[in-house]
Order: structure tokens, then sequence, then C-alpha cells
């Protein structure tokens, strides 16, 4: 199974040298991100600079539109990690563009990740007198086609008050961008996003203006029905974005952005290697980029709701960033990923439908009876 293999990895790999001088790093490595001038392209490109300056490696960053083509260069074994957003958790659960029959369940694991200053929610025109979620029944919503994970994003901060997709007029738009500027031109009235993006300062400096409306962390009903829909959001005390600093802070909701994430057959002494070398070097590159300072090995999300790498935990644990509550947490995890390797097995082997959609509706249900048998919650009821 995934996780016994990668024990023997580590195992193996553990009498290597691990001074920061030691780490050796390829000449060249490939990287996914998000578009061009997102958070997690430039912080990519912090990291990238500081690898070049330490190790001379070229880390090439390669920008991708959505999960899937972030992925598809990974599993190709093109690049090594990739700078991912919520899409993480959607792959390695076998869900939306990832329960097709190309793709299954991807047993994707951590390196690092960074939650910052920022926070990710559903930035609100001003203009339109929205001062809480619930205010926004019957408002436009944006969506885009094509971004399930975006998309849930958003339904999971409806949620909080108790609001669905059916309480809303959902606007369909082409790209994050294009519903950002939707929103500018008044052809929507909120849209999901990282309180840094770029997009959302444009929107605050507009006529319109922006406002993010609170989700305070003492609602605990509402907390429990954002995760019902994104069990990957947490509270989180927003300082910086648009419209937000130290002196104006609000109660949002976040997740780990970027993420970076490598397939569970990269070995384990390339993961503790590249680890390693943002964690050593982290003053040459915290400052890079607006949410770059989260990387820290003393700042990383504890039991999260992917796995961290066996290579990466080697690192943190000589960083002194892991305990064992954390271990048993992540082993339980890639007893997830086993768990969900098998049901697709199994699944392929039953004959599925050729229709697209009936396939996937197929892959949903037989993926909710093997979680249950396996005493897992589902994520996705």
């Amino acid at each position: 199974m995934i996780r016994r293999l990668l024990v023997i990895g580590v195992t193996l790999f553990v009498s290597g040298p691990s001074l920061a001088e030691d780490i050796k790093l390829p000449p060249t490595m490939g990287v996914t991100a998000y578009d061009t001038g997102t958070a997690g392209f430039n912080i990519a490109v912090g990291v990238g600079k500081m690898m070049k300056d330490k190790y001379g490696t070229d880390l090439r960053v390669l920008p991708a539109g959505n999960d899937v083509a972030r992925l598809a260069p990974l599993r190709a074994k093109r690049a090594v990690m990739s700078a991912m957003g919520s899409g993480t958790y959607f792959a390695q659960e076998g869900v939306f563009e990832f329960g097709a029959r190309e793709w299954g369940p991807q047993p994707l694991q951590l390196l690092l990740s960074t939650v910052d200053c920022n926070a990710g929610s559903l930035g609100v025109a001003a203009d339109i007198g929205v001062k809480e979620i619930k205010d926004l029944k019957g408002k436009r919503v944006g969506f885009v086609v094509g971004s399930p994970a975006l998309n849930q994003n958003s339904l999971a901060i409806l949620a909080f008050g108790g609001l669905k997709q059916t309480d809303v007029k959902a606007v369909e738009f082409a790209s994050y961008g294009a519903m950002w500027k939707g929103l500018i031109n008044n052809d929507t009235d909120a849209a999901f996003g990282t309180t840094i993006t770029g997009p959302a300062k444009e929107a605050e400096t507009s006529p319109r203006g922006l406002i993010w409306p609170p989700l305070p962390a003492d609602d605990k009903a509402g907390w429990e029905r954002v995760q019902k829909v994104g069990s990957f959001f947490f509270p989180h005390r927003a300082t910086c974005g648009a419209g937000i600093s130290p002196e104006k802070p609000i109660q949002l909701g976040t997740y780990p952005y970027p993420i970076f994430v490598a397939y569970a057959s990269v070995p384990a002494d390339q993961v503790y290697a590249i680890t390693k070398a943002m964690i050593v070097n982290y003053d040459a590159y915290k400052d890079s980029a607006p949410g770059a300072g989260g990387l820290a090995a003393d700042r990383q999300t504890k039991n999260w709701v992917v796995p961290v790498h066996p290579g990466a935990v080697k690192a943190l644990k000589e960083a002194g960033q892991w305990s064992d509550q954390q271990e048993a947490h992540n082993n339980a995890l890639f007893k997830r990923q086993d768990a969900l390797t098998a049901a697709w097995a199994e699944y392929g082997k039953s004959n599925p439908p050729s229709d697209d959609k009936a396939f996937l509706e197929g892959w949903m249900k037989a993926r909710a009876a093997a979680l249950a048998k396996a005493n897992m919650p589902n994520g996705f009821e």
C-alpha cells in the first residue's frame, strides 16, 4: 500500500546527511501553480529564486488555469510538485473533475503550506447593503465554469449563513479573473477569493467598493455548516488584504494556500531535500510575496485533511515541528488514501457505466459505501 512503501523510503534515507549544506537538489525542477500574478504563482517564484541563489537549481514555475492542468504534469513526472489550493483535497477524495474515469483519487501529500495574515472568503460589493453572509439571500453570486474548487468554496461560505446555491442568483463566469471583473462591472454581487488577491484590491478601490462579511469563530452552528460543505476550512482572524489591516481585522475563514504537494510516489529523500531547503532558507524568501511568510515550519497547519509526505515529516521532525498526535493523525490519513485507492480499483472492476455523468454518480455511491465500511467520514454528503 502507499503508506507502507513510503515508510520504507524514509527508512532508507534516515541515515543520510541532514545538514543544510548537505542538501542536494537537482539542476532543474518543475512546479505548477495558479495563473501568473496569483499568490500561489508569486510565492513559488520566490521559493525558486531562493533555490537558484542557494543551490543553483532552476525552478520552472508552470502556470495552469485549473486543478487538472496543475496536476497533469506531476502525474506525467514533468514536474515534481504543485502550489495548489483546496483542489488538493478534491483530488485526494476523487470528487468533481477527479471523479472522471481518467483520474480517480490522487495520493497527494504535503510538503509545506502557508496560512498567513490573509483569509479566503466571499468578497461582496459594498453598494448592496450586505452586512452578514445570510444577507446574500437573493443576491447575485459568482461561480466559475469548470472550477469545482472555487465553487465549492463559495458554497461553504454561503452555508455559514444557512444558504445554498438555490438561495442566491448564480452568475457563471469563464474564469476567476472574469468573475472579479464581473463584480466590479456590476454583473455579480459576490465573488470568492483570498483577501490579498489583486482583483479584490481592485474591487475595493472601484466605485462599488468591497466588504468581507464576517464568519465569527464563536458561531459554532455556522461553522458546523461550513465544514459540512468544505471540511478543509477553519476559522481565521484576517489582518491583511483589501480593506483589512491589523487595526481593522475581520474574523473570516481560510485553508492553507498555497499548498505545496507532491505525489506519494516521489522518493522520500527528494521531498526531504526540497522541504529542508524551504525550512532552513525561510528568511531568504519569506518577504518575496504576500503570504510567503506563512511557510515557516512553526506556522504549519496541524492535522489537516491531506497527509504530510514522509520526506517532509522527516524535515519537520528535525525542525522540532512534529508531534505524536500529528503522527497518529497523519497515519490515519494514509489509511484513508489507501481506502480510496482500493475503492476506485474495485469500482473499475465492476463494469461501470460508459456515460460520464452516470460513471461519476456510480463512483460517488461506491466511494460513500467504501468510506462508510471503513468508518471514515464521507465529506461530500
